[in-house]
C-alpha cells in the first residue's frame, strides 16, 4: 500500500486517526449500526476505510456513518434498480484483486436488504466473500422480546396488501417456532390485526421499534392487545414484530380414542381401522395396533 492509499485508508474515533491494514481481495459483506453509531465494529471501520469501493444500499444514508468516522473510501449505490446490472462488473473488479465491502443502510446486508443476486454470482463463481458481523434488527429484537430463542424464522417484510398478507400469514399459523418479521410503522397495526385473525387474539408476541436510539422501546402482550394499542395511534420509527409459535397440540384422551377405534373395529378391517385411528388421533400405529388386539380379544 502507497503512502497515499494508506493516508486514505484512515478512520477516526474521538478525534485520534487510525490506519486500516490492507484487506483481502473479495467481496466484504459488512454489518453496519441500526441505529447508535455507536455500536460500528473496529473491525467494520477497518474494512470500509481499506476497501477499494463501497457499496451503499443508498449513498446518502451511508454518509452519515462514512463521515462520521473520517472514512473517505470510493462509495457506490448498488439497491434493488440496479444489482443485477451492475454484478458483471463487479465481479471482474474482485477477479482484479479488488476488495470490495458491501454496506445496507443499517443492519446486516442481505437480511430484506439488497445482495442476494451479488452474493449468488460471486458463490457460483467461487470468488472468495468474507463476513463482517455485528448489528442486527432480527437478533436485537429477538433477546429482548421475552420469546423463546431455541428455534425462530424470520419472514422479512409481508406484502402491503390485505389478502396477499393473509396468505403468507396462513401457513405459519401451526408454527411452533418464534416468528419475526420486519414491519413499516404505516402498516403496522394492521398487520398485527392481521395476525390476530391468522394466529389467533391470545398468542403471545412483541413489538420493537427504534431499537438502539434514544426512544427504543419494546410491547410485549397478546396479539389481540398490541392491536389495539397500536390501531390508536400514529407509530414513529421501523418496527419488527415477534410472534410465538404456536401451543403443541393436546394429547386426545385414551378414552376417546379408544371409543373411536371399537366403532371403527365394527365397520371396517382390522388394519383400515387401525390406519385411521391413528391418522386421525396423531398416534403411534403399533399403540393402535395393540389395543386393536386387545379390544377383539375381549369381544
Amino acid at each position: 500500500m502507497t503512502e497515499a492509499q494508506q493516508k486514505d485508508a484512515r478512520y477516526f474515533v474521538a478525534g485520534t486517526a487510525f490506519t486500516a491494514p490492507p484487506l483481502a481481495p473479495g467481496l466484504h459483506v459488512v454489518a453496519t449500526p441500526i441505529g447508535n453509531l455507536k455500536d460500528i465494529t473496529i473491525r467494520a471501520l477497518e474494512t470500509l476505510a481499506a476497501a477499494d469501493l463501497v457499496l451503499c444500499e443508498d449513498t446518502r444514508t451511508s454518509a452519515r456513518l462514512l463521515d462520521h468516522y473520517g472514512i473517505k473510501a470510493r462509495r457506490q449505490a448498488l439497491h434493488e434498480h440496479n444489482e443485477r446490472a451492475r454484478i458483471g462488473e463487479i465481479l471482474g473488479r474482485i477477479r482484479a484483486g479488488e476488495a470490495i465491502a458491501l454496506i445496507s443502510d443499517a443492519g446486516t446486508p442481505l437480511l430484506s436488504d439488497p445482495g442476494f443476486p451479488l452474493l449468488r454470482a460471486i458463490a457460483e463463481e467461487n470468488l472468495p466473500v468474507f463476513a463482517i458481523p455485528g448489528p442486527s434488527a432480527l437478533l436485537s429484537a429477538l433477546v429482548v422480546a421475552g420469546l423463546p430463542t431455541d428455534a425462530f424464522s424470520f419472514h422479512g417484510f409481508l406484502p402491503a396488501k390485505a389478502g396477499a398478507r393473509a396468505n403468507a400469514l396462513a401457513p405459519l399459523a401451526d408454527s411452533r417456532e418464534t416468528l419475526v418479521f420486519y414491519e413499516s410503522p404505516r402498516r403496522l397495526a394492521a398487520t398485527l390485526a392481521a395476525m390476530a385473525q391468522a394466529f389467533g387474539p391470545d398468542r403471545p408476541a412483541a413489538v420493537a421499534l427504534e431499537l438502539t436510539k434514544r426512544f427504543e422501546r419494546v410491547h410485549r402482550g397478546i396479539l389481540a392487545e398490541l392491536a389495539s394499542s397500536f390501531a390508536e395511534g400514529e407509530t414513529k420509527g421501523e418496527a419488527v414484530i415477534l410472534v410465538g409459535g404456536a401451543s403443541e397440540p393436546a394429547a386426545p384422551s385414551q378414552e376417546d380414542w379408544q371409543a373411536a377405534l371399537s366403532e371403527a373395529l365394527g365397520e371396517k378391517p382390522l388394519r383400515a381401522a387401525v390406519d385411521d385411528v391413528s391418522a386421525r388421533y396423531g398416534l403411534k400405529r403399533k399403540q393402535v395396533y395393540d389395543a386393536a388386539l386387545a379390544l377383539k380379544a375381549q369381544g
